[in-house]
């Protein structure tokens, strides 16, 4: 048992403590170059957030010189140097703002001002980030310790992404969404708090000198005052995890009924939105041929909760205007850019011209010319032949109980060619059978 303790002791390898603490106070320091290069990898980092590059982002947080007054502050925790601790926070805070203000203004003079999936990623922590920082704090600071430093310090640079959640703050503020800016700082403050967290325990373990004296009763306190900070950081990140859970849960009911009660029904979905910030949640679908009663959507509402899928409405948009609306609004509210913008909504227009083939003029025509079909459906298919131009292939399906006669189906084609007489037309049969 004793030997295979050995394999993690941490005293092995471990660099003069003397080297250490010299090379750890050096770096805390954000005069001169330090301040620039941090200035810089913010522009950097900002610019990645912006144009939603993950490459560029990795890129800004390995030139950050972040890392420095936290782990110095971790440091002057354990040895209890608190002339250390006051330099540490007060270069922090320094970094912070240059950092706040740079991106600040980056982002007020950059014209795209969109949210990109990699702002939005900062602006919710939980439990896995703490955890996150905790644990590349650690490895963070036994490299720092290493006579062979090795090369863990670049990926605790990544892993605990210091930059990005300023940068997310920096941008919340030039938009004016407190709530960005609330969430991001929020991410920001536990890295800090928890890679100085990792630093002190690290520091105690290795048993670094105490650099003053302090008696039982002071060093107590300043344990408490760790946990109770500890404490106040884990709170709201166990409650953002918890509520990402059950999203993810309910997210998942919702997409198994969609998939079992329409999609291997045959009813292709144009168009789903699910908001679930609202009370009772909203479920939106529309459908490119299916037209449901009200009976179908209360039998599918009822289905939904056999689901879990509790307080939850299901509204079907049925009537083209009325879906076309819609999906053009959550167009807008999504990030696209114009040139993306305009294919969607052409193709949009193309995918919903079937709620338009079949209107009521159409159906009164065909009951009339050919009473045996009983039932019918009108799908359409676009195809672009050039940016500027789009071909139909039409779907005519309908139902009889006996097969059309050859001279009644010529008669039939005919009718619905002369109805779309620009597009390709597809007829197809399918046999009605008695109750």
């Amino acid at each position: 048992m004793i030997n295979f303790l050995r394999f993690f002791d941490l005293h092995q390898g471990e660099d003069k403590k003397e080297t250490v603490l010299e090379s750890v106070v050096t770096n805390i320091s954000f005069r001169g170059s330090n301040a620039w290069i941090l200035a810089c990898a913010i522009v950097i980092a900002s610019i990645g957030l912006n144009v939603n590059s993950t490459a560029v982002i990795i890129g800004a947080m390995l030139i950050s010189p972040l890392m420095g007054p936290i782990v110095g502050a971790g440091f002057a925790l354990g040895t209890f140097d608190f002339p250390l601790l006051k330099k540490s926070i007060k270069n922090l805070l320094i970094a912070t703002g240059i950092s706040l203000v740079v991106s600040f203004l980056y982002f007020t003079l950059s014209p795209f001002k969109e949210a990109q999936s990699e702002l939005l990623a900062r602006i919710s922590p939980n439990i896995y980030d703490v955890l996150i920082a905790f644990f590349g704090g650690v490895v963070g600071v036994i490299a720092i310790t290493r006579v062979n430093k090795g090369n863990p310090i670049p990926g605790v640079a990544i892993a605990t992404a210091l930059m990005p959640p300023l940068c997310t703050a920096g941008y919340g503020l030039a938009i004016g969404n407190l709530s960005y800016f609330a969430g991001a700082l929020y991410l920001y403050i536990i890295n800090c708090v928890f890679i100085c967290l990792a630093t002190f325990v690290i520091v105690k373990y290795l048993r670094y000198p105490k650099m003053h004296y302090v008696d039982k009763q002071r060093e107590k306190r300043i344990t408490q005052m760790i946990t109770v900070i500890t404490l106040i950081l884990v709170g709201p990140s166990l409650y953002f995890a918890y509520t990402m859970l059950q999203q993810r849960k309910y997210t998942n009911k919702v997409e198994l009924f969609i998939q079992q009660e329409l999609t291997e029904k045959g009813y292709t979905i144009i168009y789903e939105r699910l908001l679930q910030n609202r009370s009772p949640k909203q479920l939106e679908l529309a459908f490119l041929a299916k037209k449901f009663s009200n009976r179908e959507i209360d039998a599918l509402s009822q289905s939904m909760k056999s689901f879990g899928i509790e307080n939850t409405e299901l509204i079907i948009r049925q009537d083209s205007l009325d879906i076309r609306s819609s999906i053009l609004n959550e167009i807008n509210q999504r990030n696209i850019s114009v040139n993306e913008k305009d294919l969607t909504i052409r193709a949009l227009n193309n995918k919903l011209a079937s709620y338009e083939l079949d209107n009521g003029r159409l159906q009164s025509d065909l009951s009339i010319l050919f009473p045996e079909i009983e039932d019918y459906s009108i799908g359409v298919q676009s195809r672009y032949v050039d940016p500027d131009s789009v071909s139909k292939h039409i779907a005519f399906i309908y139902a009889t109980k006996e097969t059309l006669a050859e001279e009644q189906a010529n008669k039939l084609r005919q009718w619905v060619k002369n109805q779309f007489p620009r597009d390709s037309i597809n007829l197809i049969q399918s046999r009605t059978t008695e109750d």
